[in-house]
Protein backbone atom coordinates (compact mmCIF):
# COMPACT_ATOMS: atom_id res chain seq x y z
CA UNK A 1 0.00 0.00 0.00
CA UNK A 2 0.96 3.69 -1.32
CA UNK A 3 2.02 5.39 2.22
CA UNK A 4 2.72 9.07 2.22
CA UNK A 5 3.63 11.16 5.58
CA UNK A 6 3.37 14.53 6.70
CA UNK A 7 4.94 16.71 9.44
CA UNK A 8 2.95 19.41 10.88
CA UNK A 9 3.83 21.70 14.15
CA UNK A 10 1.41 21.78 16.26
CA UNK A 11 1.32 24.76 19.13
CA UNK A 12 -0.40 24.70 21.96
CA UNK A 13 0.32 21.56 23.28
CA UNK A 14 1.75 21.64 26.88
CA UNK A 15 1.03 18.25 28.78
CA UNK A 16 0.80 14.39 27.45
CA UNK A 17 -3.19 14.83 27.79
CA UNK A 18 -2.68 17.74 25.11
CA UNK A 19 -0.80 15.31 22.57
CA UNK A 20 -3.13 12.41 23.53
CA UNK A 21 -5.94 14.63 22.24
CA UNK A 22 -4.16 15.32 19.32
CA UNK A 23 -3.25 11.47 18.72
CA UNK A 24 -6.71 10.49 19.01
CA UNK A 25 -8.60 13.06 16.75
CA UNK A 26 -5.79 12.48 13.71
CA UNK A 27 -5.78 9.15 14.14
CA UNK A 28 -9.96 8.30 13.60
CA UNK A 29 -9.53 10.25 10.53
CA UNK A 30 -9.95 8.11 7.51
CA UNK A 31 -6.92 7.07 5.30
CA UNK A 32 -4.54 7.73 8.35
CA UNK A 33 -2.44 4.88 8.96
CA UNK A 34 -0.27 5.84 12.00
CA UNK A 35 0.17 9.02 14.12
CA UNK A 36 3.16 9.75 16.25
CA UNK A 37 2.84 12.70 17.88
CA UNK A 38 6.16 14.36 19.80
CA UNK A 39 5.08 16.52 22.54
CA UNK A 40 8.83 17.76 23.09
CA UNK A 41 9.37 18.59 19.62
CA UNK A 42 5.67 19.94 19.22
CA UNK A 43 5.19 18.38 15.94
CA UNK A 44 2.76 15.17 14.59
CA UNK A 45 4.22 12.95 12.17
CA UNK A 46 1.24 11.34 10.31
CA UNK A 47 1.14 8.01 7.70
CA UNK A 48 -1.23 8.42 5.38
CA UNK A 49 -2.49 5.70 2.42
CA UNK A 50 -2.66 7.01 -1.10
CA UNK A 51 -6.46 7.70 -0.72
CA UNK A 52 -5.51 9.67 2.65
CA UNK A 53 -6.67 12.92 3.98
CA UNK A 54 -4.40 15.75 2.54
CA UNK A 55 -2.66 18.46 4.51
CA UNK A 56 -5.50 20.78 4.71
CA UNK A 57 -7.76 18.02 6.11
CA UNK A 58 -5.39 16.76 9.13
CA UNK A 59 -4.37 20.64 9.69
CA UNK A 60 -8.32 21.41 10.03
CA UNK A 61 -8.76 18.10 12.19
CA UNK A 62 -5.85 20.02 14.49
CA UNK A 63 -7.18 23.47 14.60
CA UNK A 64 -10.76 22.05 15.67
CA UNK A 65 -8.88 20.00 18.70
CA UNK A 66 -8.01 23.56 19.87
CA UNK A 67 -4.40 23.59 18.89
CA UNK A 68 -2.68 25.86 16.10
CA UNK A 69 -1.12 23.80 13.16
CA UNK A 70 1.39 25.13 10.96
CA UNK A 71 2.67 22.71 7.77
CA UNK A 72 6.36 23.22 7.17
CA UNK A 73 7.98 24.28 4.08
CA UNK A 74 9.16 21.42 2.64
CA UNK A 75 7.54 17.56 2.50
CA UNK A 76 9.21 14.57 3.54
CA UNK A 77 9.75 11.76 0.66
CA UNK A 78 7.29 8.61 0.10
CA UNK A 79 8.35 6.98 2.90
CA UNK A 80 10.43 8.73 4.74
CA UNK A 81 9.32 10.27 8.38
CA UNK A 82 11.46 13.37 8.29
CA UNK A 83 10.84 16.50 6.64
CA UNK A 84 14.30 16.94 4.54
CA UNK A 85 14.75 20.35 4.26
CA UNK A 86 16.03 21.84 1.10
CA UNK A 87 17.72 24.35 2.64
CA UNK A 88 16.90 27.11 -0.57
CA UNK A 89 14.60 30.08 -0.57
CA UNK A 90 10.67 29.89 -2.19
CA UNK A 91 11.50 28.86 -5.69
CA UNK A 92 8.54 29.77 -8.83
CA UNK A 93 10.38 27.47 -10.54
CA UNK A 94 8.60 24.10 -9.91
CA UNK A 95 6.72 22.56 -12.34
CA UNK A 96 5.18 19.74 -10.26
CA UNK A 97 3.50 22.52 -7.82
CA UNK A 98 2.44 24.59 -10.58
CA UNK A 99 0.73 21.39 -12.13
CA UNK A 100 -0.86 20.49 -9.28
CA UNK A 101 -1.54 24.09 -8.07
CA UNK A 102 -3.62 24.68 -11.64
CA UNK A 103 -5.96 21.43 -10.87
CA UNK A 104 -6.58 23.14 -7.65
CA UNK A 105 -7.28 26.14 -9.65
CA UNK A 106 -9.37 24.11 -12.31
CA UNK A 107 -11.72 23.27 -9.59
CA UNK A 108 -11.80 26.31 -8.41
CA UNK A 109 -12.91 27.48 -11.29
CA UNK A 110 -15.37 25.34 -12.18
CA UNK A 111 -17.05 25.60 -8.99
CA UNK A 112 -17.37 29.66 -9.22
CA UNK A 113 -18.52 29.33 -12.72
CA UNK A 114 -21.63 27.30 -12.02
CA UNK A 115 -23.40 30.11 -9.71
CA UNK A 116 -21.66 33.27 -11.36
CA UNK A 117 -22.65 32.05 -14.66
CA UNK A 118 -25.75 30.81 -13.72
CA UNK A 119 -26.80 34.21 -12.09
CA UNK A 120 -25.91 36.10 -15.40
CA UNK A 121 -27.73 33.88 -17.50
CA UNK A 122 -30.80 34.13 -15.45
CA UNK A 123 -31.20 37.77 -15.76
CA UNK A 124 -30.39 37.51 -18.94
CA UNK A 125 -32.63 35.22 -20.41
CA UNK A 126 -35.11 34.52 -17.70
CA UNK A 127 -35.73 37.51 -15.21
CA UNK A 128 -35.14 39.72 -18.17
CA UNK A 129 -37.47 42.99 -17.24
CA UNK A 130 -35.67 42.63 -13.39
CA UNK A 131 -34.84 46.44 -13.84
CA UNK A 132 -31.27 45.45 -11.45
CA UNK A 133 -28.28 47.56 -12.10
CA UNK A 134 -24.92 45.25 -13.86
CA UNK A 135 -23.45 46.04 -10.34
CA UNK A 136 -26.21 44.44 -8.59
CA UNK A 137 -26.17 41.26 -10.92
CA UNK A 138 -22.01 41.78 -10.59
CA UNK A 139 -22.45 41.22 -6.89
CA UNK A 140 -25.09 38.71 -6.90
CA UNK A 141 -22.93 36.25 -9.38
CA UNK A 142 -19.67 36.84 -7.67
CA UNK A 143 -21.79 36.11 -4.37
CA UNK A 144 -23.31 32.68 -5.66
CA UNK A 145 -20.08 31.62 -7.26
CA UNK A 146 -18.47 31.52 -3.93
CA UNK A 147 -21.32 29.87 -2.55
CA UNK A 148 -21.45 26.93 -5.51
CA UNK A 149 -17.64 26.66 -5.21
CA UNK A 150 -17.45 25.85 -1.30
CA UNK A 151 -20.70 23.54 -2.08
CA UNK A 152 -18.32 21.86 -4.78
CA UNK A 153 -15.39 21.97 -2.58
CA UNK A 154 -17.57 20.17 0.59
CA UNK A 155 -18.89 17.14 -2.14
CA UNK A 156 -14.90 16.48 -3.25
CA UNK A 157 -14.27 16.70 0.78
CA UNK A 158 -17.40 14.06 1.70
CA UNK A 159 -14.82 11.18 0.56
CA UNK A 160 -12.84 11.61 3.35
CA UNK A 161 -14.92 13.88 6.00
CA UNK A 162 -18.26 13.92 7.56
CA UNK A 163 -20.65 16.63 6.11
CA UNK A 164 -20.06 19.07 8.79
CA UNK A 165 -16.18 19.17 8.80
CA UNK A 166 -16.05 18.87 4.76
CA UNK A 167 -18.18 22.44 4.98
CA UNK A 168 -16.12 24.02 7.26
CA UNK A 169 -12.78 23.06 5.45
CA UNK A 170 -14.23 24.13 2.05
CA UNK A 171 -15.46 27.29 3.27
CA UNK A 172 -12.13 27.97 5.29
CA UNK A 173 -10.11 27.31 2.13
CA UNK A 174 -8.88 30.70 0.71
CA UNK A 175 -11.50 33.09 0.12
CA UNK A 176 -8.87 35.11 -2.03
CA UNK A 177 -8.41 32.85 -4.38
CA UNK A 178 -12.01 32.53 -5.14
CA UNK A 179 -12.73 36.08 -4.64
CA UNK A 180 -9.82 37.34 -7.13
CA UNK A 181 -11.03 34.54 -9.66
CA UNK A 182 -14.85 35.95 -9.43
CA UNK A 183 -13.45 39.28 -9.84
CA UNK A 184 -11.58 38.78 -12.57
CA UNK A 185 -14.30 36.99 -14.65
CA UNK A 186 -17.04 39.19 -14.20
CA UNK A 187 -14.49 42.29 -14.93
CA UNK A 188 -13.52 41.10 -18.08
CA UNK A 189 -17.30 40.13 -18.79
CA UNK A 190 -18.32 44.03 -18.01
CA UNK A 191 -15.20 45.10 -20.33
CA UNK A 192 -16.09 42.70 -23.25
CA UNK A 193 -20.00 43.13 -23.18
CA UNK A 194 -20.87 46.69 -21.56
CA UNK A 195 -22.45 44.71 -18.87
CA UNK A 196 -23.70 41.53 -17.09
CA UNK A 197 -23.85 39.50 -20.34
CA UNK A 198 -22.59 35.93 -21.88
CA UNK A 199 -22.02 35.96 -25.17
CA UNK A 200 -19.72 33.44 -27.06
CA UNK A 201 -16.71 35.95 -27.19
CA UNK A 202 -16.85 36.83 -23.80
CA UNK A 203 -17.01 33.36 -21.85
CA UNK A 204 -13.67 31.58 -22.52
CA UNK A 205 -11.96 34.98 -21.95
CA UNK A 206 -13.79 34.91 -18.57
CA UNK A 207 -12.79 31.48 -18.01
CA UNK A 208 -8.92 32.57 -18.93
CA UNK A 209 -8.84 35.37 -16.96
CA UNK A 210 -10.45 34.05 -13.73
CA UNK A 211 -7.96 31.04 -14.38
CA UNK A 212 -4.84 32.92 -14.50
CA UNK A 213 -5.43 35.77 -12.08
CA UNK A 214 -5.62 33.17 -8.92
CA UNK A 215 -3.18 30.70 -10.14
CA UNK A 216 0.08 32.00 -8.92
CA UNK A 217 -1.72 32.73 -5.67
CA UNK A 218 -2.68 29.53 -5.04
CA UNK A 219 0.89 27.65 -6.21
CA UNK A 220 2.12 30.38 -3.46
CA UNK A 221 -0.24 28.82 -1.07
CA UNK A 222 0.23 25.20 -2.74
CA UNK A 223 4.37 25.48 -2.46
CA UNK A 224 4.37 27.75 1.22
CA UNK A 225 1.74 25.86 3.07
CA UNK A 226 1.25 22.31 1.33
CA UNK A 227 -2.33 23.58 1.41
CA UNK A 228 -4.42 21.53 -0.96
CA UNK A 229 -7.30 19.04 -1.25
CA UNK A 230 -7.56 18.09 -5.49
Amino acid sequence: MAKENYIISVGGMTCRSCSARVHETLSVIPGVIDVKVELEEKRAVISVDENGPCMEILSEAILEAGYTPNAPECSPEPGQTICQASGSQFSWRDGATWRQSAQNTKWCLIGCSIGDLGTIAYFQFVWTDSEWSTLAIMILAITNGLLTSIALETVILLKQLPFLSALRTAAGMSLISMIAMEAAMNITDVVLTGGAMLTWYAIIPMWIAGFLTPWPYNYWRLKKYGVSCH
